[in-house]
């Protein structure tokens, strides 16, 4: 033991069980400890001992009564060197004369070494930081010690001092508090000095130093780190005030409300908070190895009201497997091991106004084995008490985040129309990729691969790769806002189209090679915020334009050129570009000519050019500063006086 205080258990029944504690000095000849009789008792030396009787176990603690402070002079009852004691125990447990259980205990203990001087009552008097340093020689951390490179420690001896006196620390950490500071007229620290430098430097004693507010009224904050565990956001007339758009759903535990969703980088992060009025259908790859439950779904949910809601769940079980069992390898069934998991969790929140009135959720259940890949997919979908049935209600003016972007051609007979990007799948080549809708507010990328022969004329590759382009825009309006009839010519808005430009680069014959490929497809959509209803902000699209960027093909050619195909990318990008909703009111004259005299956003602050002369200047007492700029305002009329052309003539008289 290494401390005043150990413990020990005796199992078994303590009835009747005397226990003590004996020194053990060993034998000065053999080095053995003197074997030891049960005639002891629960003192010995310094040393007590206590028993604490259980049903089957009793609690042995030995504990050390003397003090371990070291010595001061003419002290006694204190330790006389660092290492304080070292003695052998023996602990034993005896029915009679017979001897149950014995403990062998080494004791080897230091002496208490945080203080080592009498504790005073009187408190410490810390100096007022606004006028005095704080800490005279910051670089002072160790007590009691001298430390390196620390020239005004002065626990340092002179001899000690000789070893680091050329390298000691710089600046405030090296024991330099009032340091001279740049607008100080002895100071020539600055390396650009300008002309009215010593007609505006200031004299001051260095005690007045603005290095003082470094250390003054400095205060403590506390990290902030980002947690899933929130506390509500509560008043006293209102538990809650209920969700807006974009808020994260809590839970009864003041957590997260959470459902695997894809990140920036595409992975699936499965603590991912459901955001209020947020739709989403996402897809993830999984195995049974790294197969992890989700939320439990007898979780309640805040309604936005304090109140909490039980899920509604369905459970359904999968037959068939194929659409979400991507890879599987060659096995026997009775060698693998194979576990019930979760293949789909759909969940419809209900809701009105800023608050969930109702939650559904379906749960496709099925079976995956050792070495099969899973598709797990997850949805959330929000839909108005008033139309619960899966459509938007007609009333919604707006686009809200997450929802398709709504197209028509009014050139044909259906105006429905679609304005959708790619969905790569396989290889990721172009004549296997599907389509997906561009969602507002949501900025995409996206593309495929198509394959060019060596020998493919560049004119007809450009059509190809145009038309595959076109092939995602099958509209010629997009609808304002979610509910633009197609009645209303003014509910939409004409899609801009920049066509490319036609190619009048020549090959001069060369195979392989093709200029100005569009390889590109540019969309830019430009909304506003154009009001609020029910405190959701309703946003509107003001124009789409659509762009093509061209591309330099050439073949790449691989091992010994035998292969006479290469790839070709081309992408999709949507970006959508907010604008107020009215333009902005235009900076007037006069805060053209206030912002030139705004102390704030200019380095020159001419408001404050006589500030020593007012009471806000604490620098020097005010009657000096009084009276120097009175000597000041003088000797200014004196010079004035001086250069007029009359006073030298008078002179000259």
């Amino acid at each position: 033991m290494s401390g005043p205080r150990v413990s020990s258990f005796f199992l078994g029944n303590s009835s009747g069980v005397n226990f003590s504690i004996i020194l053990s000095p060993r034998d000065e000849e053999t080095g053995k400890l003197q074997p030891a009789n049960c005639s002891g008792s629960k003192r010995a030396g310094d040393w007590n001992l206590d028993v604490t009787p259980g049903m089957n176990t009793s609690k042995v603690t030995v504990s050390l009564t003397r003090t371990l402070e070291l010595c001061l002079p003419n002290a006694t009852e204190c330790c006389p060197s660092p290492l304080c004691m070292v003695e052998a125990l023996q602990v034993l447990a005896c029915r009679g004369s017979v001897m149950l259980a014995q403990l062998l205990i080494q004791a080897e203990i230091f002496a208490n070494s945080s203080f080592t001087g009498n504790v005073s009552e009187n408190a410490t008097i810390i100096p007022n930081q606004a006028f005095k340093p704080l800490g005279s020689c910051p670089c002072n951390l160790t007590a009691g010690a001298c430390d390196v490179r620390c020239c005004c420690d002065l626990e340092c001896t002179p001899d000690l001092q000789q070893l680091f006196s050329a390298s000691c620390f710089p600046g405030v950490f090296g024991g330099d508090v009032n340091p001279p500071f740049d607008q100080l007229c002895s100071s020539q620290s600055m390396e650009y000095t300008p002309e009215w430098f010593p007609f505006l430097c200031v004299q001051s004693s260095l005690d007045n130093t603005p290095f003082l507010g470094y250390f003054y009224h400095g205060s403590t904050s506390t990290p902030k780190v980002p947690s899933f565990k929130i506390p509500l956001q509560t008043s006293p007339g209102k538990p809650f005030t209920g969700y807006t758009e974009g808020d994260p759903i809590i839970t009864e535990e003041d957590e997260y409300f959470t459902v695997p969703q894809q990140s920036m980088a595409g992975q699936c992060v499965g603590n991912a908070p459901v955001a209020y009025l947020h739709n989403f259908d996402v897809k993830c790859l999984t195995n049974l190895e790294s197969y992890k439950e989700g939320l439990p779904h007898d979780v309640r949910i805040n309604t936005g009201t304090a109140d909490f809601i039980q899920q509604n769940v369905v459970y359904r079980i999968i037959t068939d497997r194929g659409k979400f069992i991507t890879e599987s390898g060659s096995f026997h069934a009775a060698e693998v091991l194979c576990q019930n998991v979760t293949f789909a969790e759909h969940y419809k929140f209900i809701w009105k106004d800023k608050n969930i009135e109702q939650v559904n959720v379906t749960v496709f259940l099925g079976k995956i084995c050792d070495g099969e890949i899973l598709t797990q997919r997850f949805t959330v979908e929000f839909l108005s008490l008033r139309n619960t049935n899966g459509e938007e209600p007609f009333e919604n003016p707006g686009y809200q985040a997450g929802k398709p972007v709504r197209a028509a051609n009014m050139n044909a007979s259906d105006p429905l129309g679609s304005l959708n990007i790619w969905q790569p799948a396989g290889r990721g080549l172009c004549a296997s990729a599907t389509y997906r809708p561009v969602l507002f507010g949501v900025d995409s990328y996206s593309g495929c691969i198509l394959e060019v022969d060596i020998n493919e004329d560049c004119s007809l590759l450009r059509g190809n790769v145009t038309e595959k382009l076109n092939a995602l825009i099958q509209a010629t309006h997009i609808g304002k806002r979610d509910n633009s009839s197609y009645s209303d010519l003014n509910d939409w808005v004409e899609i801009i189209r920049l066509d490319p430009l036609s190619s009048s680069v020549s090959t001069g014959g060369l195979k392989g090679i093709c200029p100005d490929i569009p390889a590109n497809l540019n969309i830019r959509i430009i909304f506003a915020k154009v009001g609020a209803v029910q405190g959701i902000p309703q946003q509107q699209i003001l124009a789409v334009q659509i762009s093509y960027s061209t591309v330099l093909w050439q073949f790449q050619c691989g091992l010994g050129c035998k292969n006479t195909l290469s790839f070709l990318p081309i992408t999709a990008s949507v970006q959508f570009i907010e604008v107020p909703a009215q333009p902005p009111v235009p900076v007037t004259r006069y805060q053209k000519i206030y912002a030139e005299f705004d102390c704030n956003q200019n380095e020159v602050c001419w408001p404050q050019l006589l500030y020593p002369l007012t009471r806000f200047y604490t620098g020097e007492p005010y009657s000096q500063c009084l009276a120097k700029g009175l000597l000041l305002a003088f000797l200014v009329l004196l010079a004035t006086v001086m250069s007029n052309p009359w006073f030298s003539k008078l002179w000259n008289r």
